[in-house]
């Protein structure tokens, strides 16, 4: 698996745009990416410097369950997930694509 295989998209929320940001209104780097279920921590921080050229300080990596659809009388499940949010070290550059 390659790195563009890793980083499957960015997610882009409200919530993931204010930790850009802590609460005196300083810069914190750190990006959130919807990433495949086995990848491990490692594998995310090589592929986010790999990909963006940036140097990344800590991975923080969250599990989601896939919810419960109907339609009618038959149920479904959504595909579940895993949300990696990546720290970058204060030296790094920020990356250019959630600049806004």
């Amino acid at each position: 698996m390659n790195s563009y295989d890793i980083i499957k998209r960015p997610i882009i929320t409200e919530k993931s745009m204010q930790v850009l940001t802590d609460r005196e209104g300083n810069e914190i780097r750190r990006y959130t990416f919807e990433v495949p279920k086995t990848v491990n921590k490692l594998e995310i921080k090589y592929a986010v410097e790999e990909v963006f050229g940036v140097k990344v300080a800590k991975v923080n990596t969250m599990n989601y369950a896939g919810k419960l659809k109907r339609m009618g009388r038959y149920e479904g499940r959504r595909p579940s997930w895993k949300k990696a949010i990546v720290t970058l070290t204060a030296d790094s550059k920020s990356i250019e694509f959630f600049d806004m």
